[in-house]
């Protein structure tokens, strides 16, 4: 079961404006990620269910959180199909992202009291998914529908609430770009992971990168 519900949750990743997405199959690299993270002032975590046996790394980092990471809420990401997602919730998932809209997903979430936020490419999308109960939507690829996309969402619909992944970099120039559009938070992968870093084990520069991207975040809004 969830350690946090969908309000508590929201409010975490409101408070960061940041998720971390990442993912690897090694277990103990994965944890060490989380705890460089968190360090950093991360509060929600996304690990992506991209490899096989994915769930079982990620059964292992739920239960390191709770103990290293008290605070951390540990999300699952890529998911696209309800089975998948019951999977994970069984395995603690605190929260559920996927690269698309999916209903039968919602409701998956929606019994548990857990956020789901789908991956949304159309304004159409993004009304879909809020009807279902999905207070956060997430637009992606990022790089591909870019920041006016955003801005032009947010217009009429000035309620949303949007997480942005695909292209987000721990730079001002890239932050300043989402959050003046109207993001509520961005999700960032590979910019803030970079795989010489990983290889070598170097943490102290995720955290410092961590860091460094959620006083931009603070400054901006």
């Amino acid at each position: 079961m969830a350690r946090f519900d969908k309000v508590t949750v929201l409010q975490k990743i409101g408070s960061t404006g940041m998720v971390p997405v990442f993912y690897h199959k090694d277990a103990e690299v994965a944890k060490k990620v989380v705890k460089a993270c968190y360090e950093g002032g991360v509060r929600a975590f996304e690990f992506t269910n991209r490899g096989d046996f994915a769930h079982e790394v990620f059964a292992e980092i739920v239960k390191f959180a709770a103990k290293e990471c008290p605070e951390m809420a540990i999300g699952v990401g890529s998911i696209v199909d309800p089975a998948t997602a019951a999977l994970y919730l069984q395995l603690g998932a605190c929260f559920v992202v996927g690269p698309l809209f999916n209903p039968e997903v919602a409701k998956v979430c929606n019994r548990r009291l857990v956020a789901y936020t789908p991956g949304c490419g159309s304004i159409s999308e993004v009304g879909m998914a809020q009807e279902v109960g999905c207070d956060l939507c997430k637009v992606f690829p990022g790089d591909v529908l870019g920041a006016n996309f955003v801005k032009g969402l947010m217009a009429p619909m000035p309620w949303s609430k949007l997480m942005v992944t695909g292209g987000v970099e721990p730079t001002r120039e890239n932050l300043t770009a989402w959050f003046k559009a109207g993001v509520y938070c961005v999700g960032m992968g590979s910019k803030l992971f970079p795989n010489d870093r990983v290889k070598t084990e170097d943490w102290n520069y995720v955290t410092e990168k961590c860091k460094e991207a959620l006083a931009c975040i603070a400054e901006l809004r």
